[in-house]
């Protein structure tokens, strides 16, 4: 793409694709309501994203960037590879928690566009690989499908608090706390099994 996309109107047409695909998919989603959202008309938002695709994958990359952006405060962590791991994976989750729209962004990819998730992907593999090196991971942990299965657990949940909080009354009563108390077990949950003897 030639045309700048970090002017106030492209970023506002982008802020408003998030919001309309978070809500309603990308089937249910509608370039009309994007353009009216946006306060542009819809030749503008086809000008510098050519189509509704183009806006989607738009959308997600945005969202990517600020989340890689907060792991980024990840980087220069100290300590044994289990204890990043703990950290990083608490960044993870708090910053999906704080962006309820790019759950739902993601949970609403009808196919995937990219792979959003590589850059936690990898910086997960990373502190795996470290720790098996050293001893602190099993052996027979799969780098990648323990990545890919902390994400599932974090996006899962985050996606289906409600129904999860409703299924379980006594769950229910101390919403506030249950946030908190699932991102430690999950945390926990990832760690210790990774965890060698």
């Amino acid at each position: 793409m030639a045309r700048k996309l970090n002017n106030d109107r492209a970023l506002r047409i982008a802020a408003a694709a998030r919001q309309e695909f978070a809500r309603r998919g990308f089937a249910g989603a509608r370039v009309e309501r994007i353009a009216r959202l946006a306060g542009v008309n819809k030749q503008l938002l086809f000008y510098y994203y050519h189509s509704k695709r183009g806006l989607f994958q738009a959308a997600v990359r945005r969202g990517m960037a600020e989340l890689e952006a907060a792991l980024a405060a990840t980087a220069h962590l100290s300590g044994r590879p289990l204890d990043r791991l703990r950290q990083l994976l608490t960044t993870l989750y708090e910053f999906l928690e704080q962006h309820p729209d790019l759950v739902a962004l993601l949970a609403h990819a009808e196919r995937p566009d990219g792979a959003p998730f590589a850059p936690p992907v990898r910086r997960i593999v990373v502190l795996l690989a470290e720790g098996q090196g050293l001893g602190l991971v099993r052996d027979d942990v799969d780098p990648h499908v323990a990545a890919a299965q902390a994400l599932i657990l974090m996006l899962g949940y985050l996606r289906l608090e409600p129904i999860i909080a409703a299924s379980a009354p006594p769950l229910a009563a101390d919403e506030p706390a249950l946030r908190d108390r699932w991102r430690r077990a999950a945390v926990d949950l990832v760690v210790n099994g990774v965890r060698a003897g």
